[in-house]
């Protein structure tokens, strides 16, 4: 069940924080919603800099006849901008947003720094700037897949991690069992919920949040498989007998999500 890498960081202050990597799905998510947004921003720069430019060369046409060179200036000018919107809006966004971008946002993951701190301008600049050779050459996909901590090259020249965010438990929106509520109580005194990551829940959460919707033999099948995965996790011996796969998950579900609110 561990469907994501995780890693854990030792801040100056001796205490550790374990995250969630973002991986390279939701990163290229991330990114296509950013390019998106980024290229509103880029079209409406660029008609608006043809106005300008256009009235421009006419006003000195009129006044001091054609000039190419004043032409490859203002060719110059314009890709200069357009670099500085496309690294700008990584680090605007980064820095203001504490390591969002719209894309992130939605994505719900966030860029931090390797001592788990927020980002800063700094590493913001220089994730940007290493953008490009990340994305033309394909290099920063490279890096993520194969690499531990799932960086690009942008993320090691900074110093930095690319995470999801932590959600919050949220109560059930599906019908529990009498069955599963009674067992419950003996899942808090015979299982050890101390292996199961929060991922782990949530892959049971959306499970029977969309068990409604499954076809029977495909919902039998995968009730099965997280109930066996389960079982392993939590350290359980045995499943008492008359429990079947469903009620068991309820179970499960319902004694983490009671463990964690008791910490």
């Amino acid at each position: 069940m561990r469907f994501f890498n995780r890693v854990t960081l030792q801040t100056p202050e001796s205490v550790e924080l374990e995250f969630t990597l973002a991986g390279i799905g939701n990163r290229a998510y991330a990114l296509l919603i950013d390019y998106l947004v980024w290229g509103l921003f880029l079209f409406g720069f660029l008609v608006t800099w043809a106005i300008f430019s256009t009235q421009l060369l006419e006003v000195l046409e009129n006044l001091v006849g054609t000039n190419r060179q004043l032409e490859l200036w203002l060719v110059a000018i314009q890709l200069l901008i357009t670099f500085f919107i496309y690294v700008g809006y990584f680090v605007v966004f980064e820095t203001l947003w504490q390591g969002q971008t719209p894309g992130k946002r939605l994505a719900k993951i966030r860029v931090i720094c390797d001592d788990g701190k927020p980002i800063r301008l700094q590493q913001s600049t220089l994730r940007s700037l290493l953008r490009p050779v990340d994305d033309i050459f394909f290099l920063g996909v490279f890096f993520i897949v194969l690499g531990r901590r799932e960086k690009r090259l942008g993320d090691w020249v900074a110093g930095t991690l690319v995470i999801q965010e932590e959600q919050p438990i949220t109560s059930s929106s599906f019908p529990v069992s009498k069955e599963a509520e009674t067992l419950v109580t003996q899942l808090l005194i015979d299982a050890d919920f101390s292996g199961m990551l929060p991922e782990d829940f949530a892959v049971i959460r959306e499970y029977l949040q969309r068990r409604a919707a499954m076809i029977p033999a495909a919902r039998a099948e995968l009730s099965r498989q997280l109930a066996h995965q389960s079982k392993e996790v939590i350290a359980l011996e045995k499943v008492p007998k008359g429990v079947t796969a469903n009620q068991f998950l309820e179970a499960v579900y319902l004694a983490y999500q009671r463990q964690s609110s008791n910490l």
